[in-house]
Formats: structure tokens, C-alpha cells, sequence
């Protein structure tokens, strides 16, 4: 039996999160006689008490643990020989940044379980926070209107939405969005602002997370081929935020225009697509991006096509929030994922620099990198929820085993990058990136 470390997370200076609460490490200390170490943490959102209550010891030293749990990166410094590490390692599309991180846990013989690749027989995520980016994401989208539109000098009842991280709860803000809610139905937004359009794109667990929120507006959906003629309507309500929602047979075509579009065909070769959604761009007046994206997909908005937007004067589309956060990705002007302290730029088109804040010409991206530490109590519940009935498996497993012998549950055994130092058959192109 191996005694279990939970780290301290000291990626992000308001990075909150824990893999596991104290609830589950309480039942899996009297029902599966395990041991854990937690690291101590002051701005951790449970407590050292509350850890050192469900029978956890509370310490600042995990060398005694070889199995340990974390959420994000683990600094280069800070890792250790012989270790089974679980976190967010943000390495499957080879990201430079974190490629010598990946080469120290091979030359230190780790082994390395990444929560991201825990995928059921149908390769469906089982262990994810993607809900409570899309949560958070949309929330910080709807402030970051609010301030953006009160630099133009228009005043709306966005104002009243503040960022994610200053609730304590979710439930906290969805009544303060209800509300916001309440006062378009009453008093209506800006005529300038007809019509209020928001696009979101993709429909899995991030879209799903900032429709819930939006949907505590006073919103219509339409469909994407809509968007063409709603601006030529003279009498629309001021009382109605209209949704969108792009999949997709939106986002892309065939590069042949004698082919029609198959999304399995597009999975597997997305060389063969270019990209049509900038045609939705211009009626758009927040577009909230929530797509998987790696570079071999088309992006969705280019610098190019941004600095042609603004060539005609300042566009409908006013904020960008993107929560899928690639930079230099599917919207190419987010050069970097932002922090929850500094969470807003202005791209200026024109310069094709940014400029941190609301000030400023050009689009408002918001772009927080850790969307789900916002709401971290939440999170941390909804994500331990399912991880903990993995915990006690890997703390029995026999990892002085060849990795076709070693017992792991079949998802864990899919999530193993590394196994003591060396990429698994299903990673082993991840080499070409090191």
C-alpha cells in the first residue's frame, strides 16, 4: 500500500483548485486504509484543517510519497525519481513549453497519468473540469462586455456582473445573472446594441458549461444561416439576447467544393477543410469560444481577417471570450492565455500588438487560462467526484510490473503517457516533439 501525496498548486498565484476534497480522502482512509500526505497550502480553497479532519497528514515534504495527485504542471525543479504523477500535463499535442518537463519525468524514470487522456471504450472525457470552464468562461465574457461597452460610453446591466473568482459560489452568481436577467426583460438594453448576438462554438461540456449561464437571460436561439438576415429586421425587441450555437458543418468545408461535408471524414483529415466561419464573424456581438483545437484544424479567425474587420469602422463584434485558450490557435489573436488577476486584453488590429485591460482600440479578448480555479470549490467537488474511485486502484497497483502486465483500470491504463521513464505505445509519438 502506497501512501498518497496531494501537492501544492504553485503554477498560478490564484490557482485554488485540489484533485481530491476532503470528503472523498476521508472514505478512502476508513474504507480502503489508505495514507495521505497533503501538502500544506494557505490559499488552497479547503483548508489545512479541513484535510487534517478527514485523517489526512498535513505537511510541507512528499518525498515519502510515491503516488501523487496535482492539478496543473509540476514546476521542473520539483519532481522527483520514481514517481507516479497525475496532473494536467498539457503535453499530448506536443506544446513546446512543456517538452522538457516531459523529458526530465523520462530521464527520472516517472511515470506520468494525465487526467486529460481518461477516456471511456468511446473516448469520452470521464474525468474533466471542462463544465466549469464554460461556466466561469461565460460569466468573465458577460463582465468583460459590461466594462468594455461602459469604455464606449454605453451603459447596460452587464455592469452588474463582476469577474467569476469574486463569488463564493456558483450558486452566488447565477442569482446575480438572474437578475441581470430580469432587468433586460424590464428595461431593455441600448438600442445600439440590437441585435445582441452571441455565438458560441461547439456543443460538448465547455459549450454546455456557458449556455447554462446564458441561459438565465432572456435569450432566442436561432440557427447559424439566420444571423444573415436578423440585422435587416427594423423592429426588434430590445428585450431579447439572440444565441448561436456553430458545429462543425459551420465552422468548415471541403476544400473541394464537389464534396460534401462528413464529420468523420473532417476528424481524420482535417487537411482537406479550410475554414467559412468568418463569414458568421460580422454579426456577432460576442463570440465565445469553446472547441477542441489542434494545429491541424483551420482557424477560426485569423489577424487577417480581423484587420479587414476593422477597416470599415468598428465592428459588431465587441468581445472574444475565449476558453479554449490556444494561443496563437483557432483565434489566432490570442497571443496568450491570461491569468485570473490580469484576465482582459484589447488586440489593435491595425498594430497587431495588445494591450492589457479595457482600454484601448480593437477586440476585447478574455482568455484565463485556469477558467475553472474561478469557481474552485465547485470544481474541485464535480472533478473529485469521479477521480476518487480511481485512487485506491493505483495505490495497489504493482508498478514494478512491465506495462503490458501492471493491473490499472482501462482508463487510467489509456491515460498513461509514461511508464517508469519510458513513452507507452499509445504516446510514443510525443518522441518527435522532445
Amino acid at each position: 500500500m502506497k501512501k498518497i501525496g496531494i501537492r501544492y498548486e504553485d503554477k498560478y498565484v490564484m490557482e485554488r483548485r485540489v484533485p481530491l476534497v476532503p470528503a472523498h480522502l476521508k472514505r478512502l482512509i476508513q474504507d480502503e486504509g489508505l495514507e495521505f500526505a497533503v501538502e500544506t497550502s494557505a490559499k488552497r480553497v479547503f483548508s489545512d484543517e479541513e484535510y487534517e479532519k478527514a485523517g489526512a497528514v498535513v505537511t510541507d515534504d512528499l518525498s515519502g510519497c510515491p503516488v501523487i495527485f496535482g492539478v496543473k504542471e509540476i514546476p521542473i525543479p520539483r519532481l522527483e525519481a520514481d514517481k507516479t504523477y497525475i496532473f494536467f500535463s498539457h503535453v499530448i499535442k506536443g506544446q513546446p513549453h512543456n517538452m522538457p518537463m516531459l523529458k526530465r519525468l523520462m530521464e527520472l524514470n516517472c511515470t506520468l497519468i494525465d487526467y486529460e487522456r481518461v477516456v471511456d471504450e468511446m473516448g469520452k472525457r470521464l474525468i474533466f473540469f471542462g463544465r466549469y470552464a464554460g461556466l466561469a468562461g461565460m460569466i468573465n465574457s458577460l463582465w468583460s462586455l459590461g466594462q468594455r461597452l461602459e469604455e464606449f460610453g454605453v451603459i447596460t446591466p452587464f455592469l452588474d456582473i463582476a469577474q467569476t473568482h469574486n463569488y463564493h459560489s456558483l450558486d452566488e452568481v447565477r442569482k446575480v445573472v438572474s437578475k441581470v436577467g430580469q432587468k433586460i426583460i424590464e428595461k431593455g438594453l441600448p438600442p445600439e446594441l440590437k441585435p445582441l448576438v452571441i455565438g458560441f462554438t461547439g456543443y460538448g461540456n465547455v459549450s454546455q458549461g456557458a449556455q447554462e449561464i446564458a441561459s438565465l437571460l432572456p435569450v432566442k436561439e436561432i440557427l447559424p444561416d439566420e444571423l444573415f438576415n436578423l440585422h435587416k429586421h427594423t423592429h426588434l425587441p430590445d428585450n431579447i439576447i439572440y444565441k448561436v450555437v456553430f458545429k462543425e458543418e459551420h465552422l468548415v468545408k471541403p476544400k473541394n467544393p464537389d464534396h460534401a461535408f462528413d464529420l468523420q471524414d473532417y476528424y481524420q483529415h482535417p487537411e482537406n477543410y479550410c475554414s467559412q466561419f468568418e463569414q458568421y464573424i460580422p454579426y456577432l456581438t460576442v463570440l465565445v469560444n469553446c472547441i477542441y483545437w489542434d494545429p491541424r484544424y483551420p482557424r477560426l479567425l485569423t489577424k487577417e481577417f480581423t484587420e479587414q474587420l476593422f477597416k470599415d469602422g468598428k465592428p459588431r463584434l465587441t468581445v472574444i471570450g475565449d476558453i479554449t485558450c490556444d494561443p496563437d490557435g483557432s483565434v489566432e489573436i490570442t497571443h496568450r492565455g491570461t491569468e485570473i488577476e490580469n484576465p482582459v486584453f484589447v488586440y489593435n488590429p491595425a498594430t497587431r500588438k495588445a494591450t492589457d485591460g479595457f482600454k484601448g482600440k480593437g477586440l476585447l479578448v478574455m482568455a484565463v487560462d485556469i477558467l475553472p480555479s474561478e469557481l474552485p470549490r465547485d470544481a474541485s467537488r464535480f472533478f473529485s467526484e469521479v477521480l476518487w474511485r480511481y485512487v485506491a486502484p493505483i495505490a495497489k497497483t504493482d508498478f514494478s510490473q512491465p506495462f503490458e502486465k501492471v493491473k490499472l483500470p482501462g482508463p487510467i491504463r489509456k491515460a498513461t503517457i509514461l511508464y517508469k521513464g519510458e513513452l507507452t505505445p499509445d504516446y510514443e509519438y510525443l518522441q518527435k516533439y522532445i
